[in-house]
């Protein structure tokens, strides 16, 4: 061992320092320099894992608004089923509504039709009556040739449309 002290020139009281002085600047640098970088490490790392977790949060709260906003997307599909529903079934009350009015309106006018006619055929057959009264008198007139007053006719129209009547 002798032998390689003194080919490579070591110097004990040399090595003996520069080892001190090594574990001093080791010292030194682990204090002042590993140290606090260590804590920035750590201190990176947990931003990091928090970044990570808030990212994941994000994530899973977007899923849960996509999630509801499809379930609203869904009862808002619904509801407007049930409105268009709603919509048609009053759509077709609606209509039976105005179908049965206007059957009630076109039995009105067919009722008030009917009576008009009725009313006409009444007064017809009255002028009729009347007119054969009159007939008959013009005709009893000829027959007998003799001039009636007017008192006289009417009288006679009268019976005559009585007798007509019956």
């Amino acid at each position: 061992m002798e032998e390689l002290i003194k080919t490579f020139h070591i110097d004990y009281k040399m090595l003996a320092a520069q080892m001190v002085n090594f574990a001093i600047v080791i010292a030194v640098l682990y204090k002042f320099a590993y140290k606090p970088l260590l804590v920035k490490m750590d201190e990176r790392s947990d931003t990091i894992e928090k970044g990570l977790n808030d990212a994941r949060e994000a994530g899973e709260k977007l899923e849960a608004a996509a999630e509801e906003r499809e379930k609203q997307i869904q009862e808002a599909k619904k509801e407007a089923r049930q409105i268009i529903d709603q919509a048609q079934r009053q759509s077709d009350r609606n209509k039976e509504e105005a179908v049965g009015q206007a059957r009630i309106d076109a039995q009105k006018v067919v009722d008030q039709a009917k009576k008009q006619i009725q009313a006409q055929k009444e007064k017809m057959v009255v002028e009729i009556k009347r007119e054969v009264g009159m007939l008959v008198t013009l005709a009893v007139k000829k027959v007998i040739n003799e001039k009636l007053d007017s008192k006289k006719d009417e009288e006679l129209i009268e019976k005559a449309i009585a007798d007509v009547k019956n």
